[in-house]
Order: structure tokens, then sequence, then C-alpha cells
């Protein structure tokens, strides 16, 4: 069994992607494009659930409650730790209600109270609604044969999508689930499609796609352009590919941090905006300048979400399912040449 080391790789830059886009606007100095993170996690998301559901045999329900033991004791830790801290004065600006703590717990997309988006009481969490609703339904698809789960994913979500943009739904919560950003998983798992048939590009067309890929999210940034799932999600799915193909041909350099902080990428995540609040409010009381607020905000908030990696999220798993079973740090079996 061998790590696609090009998969932490990316799980590290998409975290680290997500913590500068939170203190950039936590500090003033704005790093917008960083919020394209995001669009990376999905794709990779979508790549990792096919690769196990084509290689290995799983049960919906066994898949599903193996997503939920991964997923569900980090967050709802952070989630909580969110909740104590709006009852005892730590958060001011964060208002609870019952329907929306409950809401936010169980991974459904309610209005917060304190914005009126449909924000979970841990903000990012928005994203893991997303995470769940796609482990449901790539649970659903995992009853038929592995040739055709692939296509019913793309026709659920592409019709899901394609309602969205034409009926243009009032309702927040259909809004949110006809979201452009779920295609991005299917795209994932095309990818992993072509991983599985060795039907990836060349190393060298991988590098070119990697930097095809840095040069759009650069542009977007640089020229202040307007960015969604349908310009970030493309560039997030050349990366992925380019980083495959690069590794495929041997080609990937050995980076142990780096794969380090894939491994903690998902508690990174979740704790790094804890460390950036409380960076941002110590740099506004000592007068620090905006870019050494922002410089120690990502360095602390990373460090925070090490943290939880460590004294958490990693003994969790380990007793909840073994060290040898964990899915998000995935050992895949390169196909057969």
């Amino acid at each position: 069994m061998q790590t696609l080391y090009s998969i932490q790789y990316l799980r590290a830059f998409a975290a680290m992607a997500v913590v500068i886009f939170h203190a950039g606007e936590r500090s003033g100095l704005h790093f917008t494009i960083g919020a394209a993170g995001v669009d990376i996690f999905f794709v990779v998301s979508g790549f990792i659930m096919m690769v196990i559901g084509d290689s290995r045999p799983v049960s919906p329900a066994g898949f599903f409650r193996n997503r939920l033991l991964r997923i569900v004791p980090a967050y709802w830790a952070a989630t909580a730790a969110m909740v104590l801290g709006a009852a005892v004065g730590l958060f001011p600006n964060l208002k609870l209600s019952l329907d929306h703590t409950l809401a936010s717990f169980f991974f459904l997309p309610v209005a917060s109270p304190s914005s009126g988006k449909l924000w979970p009481v841990l903000v990012q969490g928005w994203t893991l609604n997303y995470e769940i609703f796609f482990y449901a339904v790539f649970a659903l698809i995992l009853f038929l044969k592995p040739a055709s789960r692939l296509p019913a994913l793309a026709v659920l979500f592409g019709l899901l999508v394609a309602a969205g943009a034409l009926l243009q739904p009032e309702n927040p919560v259909v809004d949110f689930y006809t979201a452009p950003a779920i295609l991005e998983f299917v795209a994932g798992a095309a990818l992993a499609k072509l991983w599985r048939h060795r039907r990836l590009p060349s190393p060298l067309l991988g590098l070119l796609l990697m930097g095809a890929s840095i040069a759009g999210f650069a542009a977007i940034h640089f020229l202040k352009l307007e960015f969604d799932a349908w310009s970030c999600g493309p560039l997030a799915v050349m990366l992925v590919l380019g980083a495959l193909a690069v590794e495929a041909g041997g080609k990937l350099p050995d980076l142990p941090a780096v794969a380090y902080l894939g491994d903690s990428s998902y508690s990174i995540y979740l704790w790094h905006t804890f460390a950036v609040s409380v960076v941002v409010q110590v740099g506004a009381l000592l007068s620090l300048s905006a870019p050494a607020t922002l410089l120690a905000a990502v360095v602390l908030g990373t460090i925070a979400g090490v943290a939880g990696y460590e004294c958490l999220e990693r003994p969790v798993q380990f007793l909840l399912k073994g060290k040898r079973s964990a899915l998000w740090r995935l050992p895949i079996r390169r196909p057969a040449r």
C-alpha cells in the first residue's frame, strides 16, 4: 500500500489557502482567492471517495458510518467550543438559537441568527454540509455496479445544478443544494476513474496544468476578477489532475513537512479561526502592522490546527477505528501497470 502524496500535498495547500484567506480577511490584507481552497477540497474529496468505492468492498451503510466517524468527532468538538464560548461571552457577535445550533451539529443548512446566511455556528462548517450531502448520495450509488456509479453521480448532480440555474430558487436551502460547487465532487470522482485506468497526462503536461491552474488563481486575485465554482472549479480540477500526473510519472518530490500538513488539514481547517481571532485582537491591542498580524495569524492558526490534530483528531480516530483504517490519510494502491 502506498500513499498518494500528491493528494496529501493538495490537502495541505488547500488548508493553508483557507487559513490565509481568513487571516487576511480579519487583518485587512485580503487574500480573497484563498477561499478557492474549498474548491480543491471538494475535488479531492470526490477523488478519494470514488477510489474507496472502487478499490475495496464497502456497503453503503458501512461507507456512510465510516465517513461520519471520520468527520463528526472533531467537528462537534469545534462546534461545542464555539457554543460554549458564545455562552460565556467570548464571541459577542455570535447569536445562538436552538434550531440553528442543532442544525449546525447535524450538518443542516439553516439561516444563522447572527448573519442570516446559511452558516453553521462554526462558519467554515458550511463546506461540511456539502460534504455530508455528497457522502449520503455517494453511499446510495454504492448500490450500483462500479461502472455505473460515476454516470449516476454526474446525472444526479448535473440535474440539480441545471434545475438551480433554470429555476433560480428563492428558497435558500434549495439554492444551497443546487449550487454548481457540487459538480466539483463529480469532477474529482471522474479523475479517480482516469487514475485507476492509467489515463493520466504525461508528467510534463501535468506540470503545465499545475502552472496554468496557479496562474489562473493568481490572475483572479491580482486582477480582482469575480470568482465562483464556475471559474475556480475547473482550475482546481486542473491542479489535482496535474499533481496526480506528476506523481504517476515519478516526478513528485518528497516533502515530509507538507505531507504532515496534509494529514493535519482537517483539523487546521476546523480550528485555525480560533487562533486567528485571538491574534487579530492582540495585534490591535499591540498596534501591530497588518502584515505582522497576518503572519502571526497564519502561523498560530496552523499551530492550533496541528495541536487539534495531535491532541484530538488523531487519538480519537485511533480509538474509533484503529490507526490502519482511518480514511482521510488514504493509503491507495496504485493501479496495475
